[in-house]
């Protein structure tokens, strides 16, 4: 099965593990990874501003580099939910609306990808301690993936589930929302870290690399003994 990685922005740009984990996870699992160089941004940050028109060009150059594409796969649900908005976007364009919405087709966020396509729950992952997980809320509310990354998780040889409390709440990140509210969206951040130190758990895991550079990021500010953990590198532990 030939699988074509999106990578996203933000681990391209600053979680390069990640990439590399979902690569060598799928590679295990009997996909063949390809990576078209020419890759750019999905649009996402202009488009959710408000910016549709000039969003365009960037979602065209996505669709032609992903176009010979038999699955593509990425690590954030957020992405993933993007090329899922491409058929609204160009609706009413015959040409570009009949491409985006066979990227749409094929577009698979990394844990949806490895439960619903492959059919697979346990990927022969270990990992020792407690863990707990934040429910991101492009890849929860819009794009629909709840149960995939559990199901994952609880087959972790070693790990400890623990439900975080107040799970479906928003961390803070939202893209431009952390900058533009930039007061509110730090509340927002130092609850969830205070709901996931209640929890006692050595790993705060999640599946979008946003959410976990803001929590991550109060939680190293605060001197919190968790380490954050994209789920890829988990799945990616032996």
């Amino acid at each position: 099965m030939k699988v074509t990685l999106f990578a996203t922005c933000l681990v391209d740009l600053f979680q390069g593990d990640v990439g590399k984990a979902v690569v060598e996870v799928l590679e295990r699992l009997g996909c063949e990874i390809d990576f078209p160089e020419e890759q750019i941004c999905c649009g996402q940050p202009a488009y959710n501003s408000g910016y549709v028109k000039e969003s365009k060009n960037a979602m065209k150059r996505m669709i032609g580099a992903f176009e010979h594409a038999e699955y593509v796969v990425s690590p954030s649900g957020s992405c993933a939910y993007m090329f899922k908005e491409y058929p609204e976007v160009f609706k009413g364009d015959p040409l570009w609306e009949s491409k985006a919405k066979a990227l749409a087709a094929k577009t698979y966020e990394f844990t949806e990808f490895i439960v619903n396509v492959l059919k697979i729950e346990d990927v022969g992952a270990h990992l020792e301690g407690k863990a707990t997980y934040h429910t991101s809320c492009h890849m929860t509310r819009l794009l629909g993936v709840t149960e995939a990354p559990l199901k994952l998780l609880q087959n972790v040889d070693g790990l400890q589930y623990v439900e975080l409390h107040g799970k479906d709440r928003c961390c803070g990140f939202g893209g431009t929302f952390s900058v533009k509210m930039g007061n509110i969206s730090s509340e927002m951040v130092h609850e969830k870290v205070h709901h996931v130190e209640e929890t006692g758990a050595d790993y705060l895991i999640g599946a979008d690399a946003g959410c976990l550079i803001n929590i991550g990021g109060r939680i190293h500010r605060q001197g919190k003994p968790i380490k954050v953990m994209h789920i890829a590198e988990v799945l990616n532990c032996r």
